[in-house]
């Protein structure tokens, strides 16, 4: 199979243009960049059902090789079918921003701002983590280990040791 140069180059235009809105901060850019990325994968999926053949109806005198696969157009037509339905999704919150707010661009708020202040390091969720972190006490499975309990002990019962006067 031979790739159509001009629909390569036409998929990549239509993949970076698309892109390229997505990344704006108007909804209504964003929407366009979302209709030519469907467009854009609905002609690689095209590309990929190869050349044109007879219908898939099923005839005993037509060679197997000589029809038309089906399933790069059940999956075109599925991501018609996705991309109407985002196209909509998107176009109620573009009315519903227009309606409320009189603008169509995305704002940053105080709390994204402060959100992208803060560092990346969470005492709480990135602390060093003891080797041993069960409650149960380990038993001695070899028999140096059964000499030196000190080298098998947790750090909790370790602590209770040191603590206690008796």
């Amino acid at each position: 199979m031979s790739i159509n140069l001009t629909l390569l180059i036409v998929m990549g235009v239509l993949y970076a243009c698309g892109i390229y809105l997505i990344l704006e901060r108007s909804l209504t850019r964003v929407l366009l960049g979302l209709m030519l990325l469907a467009n854009a994968t609905n002609l690689l999926i095209l590309s990929t059902g190869g050349y044109a053949g007879l219908a898939p109806l099923f005839d005993k005198e037509t060679a197997s090789n000589e029809y038309n696969d089906p399933l790069p157009q059940a999956l075109i037509l599925t991501s018609i079918v996705i991309s109407f339905a985002v196209t909509a999704f998107m176009l109620g919150i573009i009315y519903r921003t227009w309606a409320l707010a009189r603008q169509d661009e995305i704002q940053d708020d105080i709390e994204d701002r402060r959100v992208a202040r803060t560092p990346s390091f969470d005492a709480e969720d990135d602390a060093i983590v003891p080797l041993e972190t069960s409650e149960f006490v380990v038993t001695a499975s070899t028999a140096e280990e059964r000499l030196h309990p000190e080298a098998t002990e947790t750090p909790k019962t370790a602590s209770t040791r040191e603590g206690s006067s008796a």
